[in-house]
Formats: C-alpha cells, sequence, structure tokens
C-alpha cells in the first residue's frame, strides 16, 4: 500500500514534471517546469493534494478558519482542502484572491470572504512556489482585509528562494516536497 505522498509523487512526476528550457512567471529560465494543474485537476491528484495540505493544516497549533491563494493556481488546491476538511470533520471555508480587483459589483481582491470569519487566521496555499513573489501578492491582500496568515503551503518548493523570500517576511513555508525529494 502507498502512503498518500508517494502515491501524489508518482502523479506529479507523471502528469506535471517536464523537462526542457522553460520561462517560468517569475521570469527566469529553468531546465524543468512543474505544470501543478495537471495533477490538481485531476480527481486523485486533487484529493491526494487536499489530504497532504490539510494534513499540515491540523498540525498547526492554532486554529486555522480558512484556506486561501491565488486564482488560477490555488483554486483547486483551496477547494481539494475545503472538501477534505468537511469529509474529516473539521470544516474550514475556501477562498480565492483575484490577480485584478474585480471590475464591477463589490470591486474586491478576494472571493469567498463572507464564509470566512472576521479576524481569521488563514492558512494559503499554492501548487508550486519558485521565488514566492506570488504568495507575498497574496498575504499583502489577504492582510488588507484583516486576516492573519498563520500558514504558508505548497505542494513543490522549486527550492529557488521562495523559503527564503518568505521566511524573510516572517512567513515559513512548509512544502509537501522540495524539489530535491520530488527528484530524488
Amino acid at each position: 500500500m502507498h502512503s498518500d505522498k508517494e502515491r501524489l509523487k508518482q502523479i506529479l512526476l507523471e502528469k506535471s514534471y517536464r523537462k526542457g528550457t522553460f520561462i517560468l512567471s517569475s521570469g527566469k529560465t529553468s531546465d524543468f517546469y512543474i505544470d501543478g494543474k495537471q495533477t490538481t485537476l485531476s480527481a486523485e491528484g486533487a484529493y491526494l493534494c487536499g489530504r497532504l495540505l490539510f494534513a499540515h493544516i491540523r498540525r498547526h497549533p492554532g486554529k486555522i478558519g480558512a484556506v486561501g491563494g491565488m486564482t488560477l493556481g490555488a483554486d483547486p488546491l483551496v477547494t481539494a482542502v475545503s472538501i477534505v476538511s468537511f469529509l474529516e470533520e473539521a470544516p474550514i471555508p475556501a477562498f480565492i484572491v483575484r490577480k485584478e480587483a474585480k471590475g464591477h459589483g463589490t470591486n474586491q481582491y478576494i472571493e469567498g470572504l463572507k464564509n470566512v470569519p472576521a479576524q481569521a487566521t488563514v492558512a494559503l496555499v499554492e501548487d508550486v512556489v519558485t521565488t514566492g513573489g506570488t504568495l507575498l501578492t497574496v498575504i499583502e491582500r489577504v492582510e488588507a482585509q484583516g486576516l492573519r496568515v498563520g500558514l504558508v503551503l505548497t505542494v513543490v518548493d522549486r527550492e529557488e528562494g521562495g523559503r527564503e523570500a518568505l521566511a524573510a517576511r516572517g512567513y515559513p513555508l512548509q512544502a509537501v516536497f522540495t524539489r530535491s525529494e520530488l527528484l530524488a
């Protein structure tokens, strides 16, 4: 019987990992690419990510009131974590941070706020972290809404400065896999 983590590693390597020359969202060039959505949008991959990320949330000493992240990479993850939390009888709502403020209606950056307790401590998730820039933007927008960031999680840490950039701002990054673990 494979553990959830071993099985997720197989899926990531099979569906998401590519060798070649790629320009990352950070602008860096890399000899490999991890297309997290190929895993997080598969039924089993989404479920395993939800279970493994929710396990990190459960181990967090404080109460986590919601889970969120930047659209589009985090969308399937926040949904998976929220569903797993419900199945495990410890439901937490999900929210999504927009890249641009909504141009109509509420004009907000964050969708799903009505489900999130005011001043809640939240967990932020991302499929792949390189420089940490996306998460730093999310942190800024979430804190501007009066929420506290208690936990920052990723499925894969590429080990290219993101962990250090986040730690320098006081947000330690926890990863299901580092690049070294994934490619070991």
